[in-house]
């Protein structure tokens, strides 16, 4: 049985302890992240590792951290402090060329559904016969073959969002973060956009995800990081922390109460 995949180590301070460690590879490690803005400490000491192969949901409240720790984590923000590996070793340009992210509004160029995919993969060097053939994979799978002709930005946002993930995934990732890219969609473009996750995560790739929805989690997620205040509150297997969270932050949440600890923050 597969165990937790994504373990945050925190101690005393920093939450409840995580669940037993899972065998496998760790594909990132990031140890002590920390981020501070206008002498404002908005990421506070974060330890997490990402193993191959899972799905991890990272869920908490509003102001939690939750999309500052996935750029953290891809590199689009700088830490304060703190270090990240990749497969052991430094996290350099083949290490970020290797991952993908996805944004809760999609950026859409200002060309037609087709030559999005191009451009995404003509910059990863791919050319002719391979690129279309990674063109027409993605259109099918994202069920867009029929608008590959129209402008991106025309398209209904469920659509713009497929594509998004389409276009991020064309790229071959071995890892995708994804900041809660079903936020304001209606259910048959969220189970569009679920089904190309799981597939994706079938066909290898490792999946870091932001979710408000607990039914999504519930459906999608191997672990759970829960983050409170910038820290993790605790961490584990999807199975046992949504049914039986350890943290007063994450049991406050998941029962719609207000969490507020003894700094003032809440959940």
């Amino acid at each position: 049985m597969r165990e937790a995949g994504a373990l945050a180590r925190a101690d005393s301070a920093n939450g409840p302890a995580p669940d037993a460690a899972a065998a496998g590879p760790v594909l990132l490690d990031a140890q002590g992240l920390r981020l501070e803005i206008g002498g404002k400490r908005l990421i506070d000491g974060i330890d997490i590792r990402i193993r191959e192969g899972r799905k991890t949901m990272v869920m908490g409240a509003n102001g939690a951290g939750k999309s500052l720790l996935l750029r953290l984590l891809h590199g689009l923000i700088a830490p304060s402090a703190g270090r990240m590996t990749w497969r052991g070793g430094p996290v350099d340009k083949s290490a970020r060329r290797a991952q993908a992210m996805v944004f809760q509004r999609p950026v859409m160029l200002r060309r037609s559904v087709l030559a999005n995919l191009a451009f995404a993969l003509k910059v990863r060097g791919l050319r002719g016969a391979a690129r279309q053939a990674r063109i027409d994979e993605a259109l099918d799978k994202a069920r867009l073959s029929d608008l590959a002709r129209s402008p991106a930005r025309v398209l209904s946002g469920g659509e713009q969002q497929r594509l998004a993930l389409a276009r991020a995934l064309a790229c071959d990732p071995k890892l995708l973060f994804l900041d809660e890219p079903t936020a304001s969609l209606d259910p048959a473009s969220t189970q569009a956009i679920e089904s190309l996750i799981a597939d994706a995560n079938r066909r290898g790739v490792t999946v870091v995800m932001v979710t408000h929805d607990l039914g999504q989690a519930r459906r999608l997620a191997d672990d759970i990081v829960f983050l409170h205040a910038g820290r993790v509150a605790e961490s584990g297997p999807a199975s046992r922390v949504l049914s039986s969270p350890r943290s007063e932050a994450a049991k406050a949440w998941l029962e719609g109460r207000l969490f507020l600890d003894g700094q003032g923050a809440q959940s």
